[in-house]
C-alpha cells in the first residue's frame, strides 16, 4: 500500500515542508522565551541592539507565523489535496519551487529584521523586496493548489480543500493591498496609506491574516486531519459549509475593533465588534463539528496521543474565539486594550490552537509520508503534557498580568489623579513575565522533544528504507 501511495503521489515536498516546520516551530519558540525573558530580566538585552526585544520581536512573529505556520500549511494543503483529488500535484516543480522559495524568504527574514530592516507593519515588517518574493512564491503555491482540484477524479471537492483555498486567495489581495508601498533604498520603503487609513489597513490585514492565514488554512487542517486520525466521518457536512461560508463572508470586517478609541471613526469599530460577537456562532459550529467527530470514539483519547492534540486544539479554538469578540466590546476593551490581556489571548489562540492543530497534524504526517511508526510514542505523551501545561501556565500569567494593568491604568485617588504611575504598573508585572517565561520554556521543552522524535522517525524510516532495497537486490540477484 505504501509503494502504492508513493508512486501515486508526490510525497517529497511533503516530507521537507513537515520536517522544516518542525525546526521552525523550534527557532520560533526558542526566540519567544528569549524576549519574554528579557522583558522579565532586561539585562539579557546585553546592551547589543540586534537582540533586544523591539528587533527579535518581529522576528519570532515571522518564524511562528510564516516558517512554522507556512510550512504546515503548505504540507498539509499538498499532502490532503492530492488524497481527497486522487490525483497528483499538478506541477511536482511548482512545488519545489514554493519550497525554496519559502524557505529563501525565511532566511531573508532572519538576516534582516535584526539588522533593524523593517517596514514597522504589524505581521508585515519585511521589505518591499521581500514582500514581492513573498507574493510570488504564494502565488506558485495557490496555483498549484487550485490547478491539482482542477484535475481531481471525483466530482465532489472536499471541505478542507475549500478551506484552504478561501485562506489562498484572501491572503493574496491582503498581503498585495498591506504591502503597497514607494521604495526609497534596497530596504526602505513608505506604505502609499497614511494616518488613519493606514491603520484601517494594516488591520484589515492583520486580523484577517489571523482569521484566513491562522484559522481558515488551519481549518482546513482540522477537517481532513481529525476525521482521517480519528478514523471517522465528520461529524456534520452541512454544518462545515455553513463554517465555511460564514467564515468568509464574516471574518473581513473584523478588522476595525483593534482601532477602538482611536481616530478611526466610531462606527467603524462598532460595526467591527458587532461582526466579531456574531462571528462567535459559527466558530463554535466548526469546534462543536470537529469534537463530535469522535461520537463513539471518544475512548480513542486514552491511547491515541496525537489526536489528543487535535481535539484540545479544539478546545482552544473555541475558548479563544470566544474571547475575543468578548474583547473587541467597547466597555471591555476600555480595560484590555494595549494590555497584556491582549498578549494573553493571542497566544490561547497561537499556542493552543494553531501550534497544536499543526503539531498533531505533524505527527500524523510523519507516518504516512514516511511509511513507519514514530520513533517514540511516549515522547509524543510528554509533548502534549508540555505543551498544554505550559500554554496554559503561560495565558494565566498574561490574563491576570493583562487585568491588573488595565485596572492600575484606570485607577483614580480621592483627588482625582491617578493612583499608580506607570513605572509602578511595571514592576507589579515583573512576577507574571516571569511566569510567562516559565510557560514558554516548558511549552519549548516539548516542542525539543518533538523535534528528536521526528529526526530519529526520518533516521528510522531511511534505516527501513536501505533494508528494503538491500532484500530487493537480493532477491533480484537471486531469482
Amino acid at each position: 500500500m505504501d509503494a502504492v501511495a508513493e508512486q501515486k503521489y508526490d510525497l517529497g515536498v511533503v516530507r521537507w515542508f513537515t520536517v522544516m516546520a518542525t525546526v521552525y516551530l523550534l527557532v520560533g519558540a526558542t526566540v519567544g522565551v528569549y524576549i519574554a525573558s528579557e522583558l522579565a530580566w532586561p539585562v539579557l538585552n546585553f546592551d547589543l541592539p540586534y537582540i533586544t526585544f523591539g528587533r527579535l520581536r518581529p522576528l519570532h512573529t515571522n518564524a511562528v507565523i510564516f516558517a512554522f505556520g507556512g510550512c504546515v500549511l503548505m504540507a498539509t494543503a499538498f499532502y490532503s489535496v492530492q488524497r481527497t483529488c486522487g490525483v497528483r500535484l499538478w506541477s511536482n516543480k511548482l512545488a519545489w519551487f514554493t519550497f525554496i522559495g519559502w524557505n529563501l524568504i525565511i532566511v531573508s527574514a532572519v538576516i534582516t529584521l535584526p539588522l533593524g530592516l523593517t517596514s514597522g507593519k504589524e505581521y508585515a515588517e519585511l521589505e518591499w523586496p521581500i514582500d514581492i518574493a513573498i507574493a510570488v512564491v504564494w502565488l506558485s503555491y495557490t496555483i498549484n493548489f487550485i490547478m491539482t482540484i482542477a484535475n481531481r477524479k471525483s466530482s465532489h471537492i472536499y471541505v478542507s480543500n475549500w478551506f484552504f483555498l478561501g485562506m489562498m486567495i484572501m491572503i493574496t489581495y491582503l498581503h498585495v493591498v498591506n504591502s503597497l508601498a514607494i521604495p526609497v533604498g534596497m530596504f526602505k520603503s513608505y506604505s502609499i496609506f497614511s494616518g488613519v487609513q493606514d491603520a484601517m489597513i494594516q488591520w484589515w490585514w492583520g486580523h484577517n491574516a489571523v482569521g484566513f492565514y491562522l484559522t481558515a488554512g488551519f481549518l482546513g487542517i482540522m477537517y481532513y486531519f481529525v476525521p482521517k486520525q480519528a478514523g471517522r466521518p465528520v461529524y456534520s457536512y452541512r454544518l462545515s459549509v455553513i463554517h465555511f461560508w460564514a467564515l468568509m463572508f464574516g471574518y473581513v470586517w473584523l478588522g476595525a475593533h483593534h482601532l477602538q478609541y482611536t481616530a478611526l471613526p466610531d462606527w467603524t469599530g462598532s460595526l467591527g465588534a458587532a461582526i466579531s460577537l456574531a462571528m462567535i456562532i459559527p466558530s463554535w459550529g466548526g469546534a462543536v463539528n470537529g469534537m463530535m467527530t469522535l461520537s463513539g470514539a471518544w475512548d480513542k483519547l486514552r491511547t491515541d496521543y496525537v489526536l489528543r492534540f487535535l481535539i484540545m486544539s479544539l478546545a482552544f479554538y473555541a475558548m479563544s474565539t470566544f474571547e475575543g469578540p468578548v474583547m473587541s466590546i467597547k466597555t471591555v476593551n476600555a480595560l484590555s486594550h494595549y494590555t497584556d490581556w491582549t498578549v494573553g489571548h493571542v497566544h490561547s489562540g497561537a499556542l493552543g490552537w494553531v501550534a497544536m492543530v499543526g503539531i498533531g497534524a505533524i505527527y500524523h504526517l510523519m507516518t504516512k509520508v514516511f511509511h513507519v511508526q514514530m520513533w517514540s510514542t511516549s515522547l509524543i505523551n510528554a509533548h502534549f503534557w508540555t505543551a498544554t501545561i505550559g500554554t496554559v501556565i503561560y495565558i494565566v500569567a498574561m490574563w491576570v498580568s493583562g487585568i491588573m494593568q488595565g485596572l492600575m491604568w484606570r485607577a483614580y485617588d480621592e483627588y482625582g489623579t491617578l493612583a499608580y504611575t506607570f513605572a509602578e504598573s511595571v514592576e507589579s508585572m515583573h512576577p507574571y513575565y516571569a511566569m510567562r517565561a516559565i510557560g514558554g520554556m516548558v511549552f519549548l521543552s516539548g516542542v525539543a522533544l518533538m523535534l528528536i522524535n521526528v529526526i530519529m522517525t526520518v533516521i528510522q524510516a531511511n534505516a527501513q528504507g536501505s533494508v528494503q532495497q538491500a532484500r530487493t537486490a537480493t532477491a533480484a540477484a537471486t531469482a
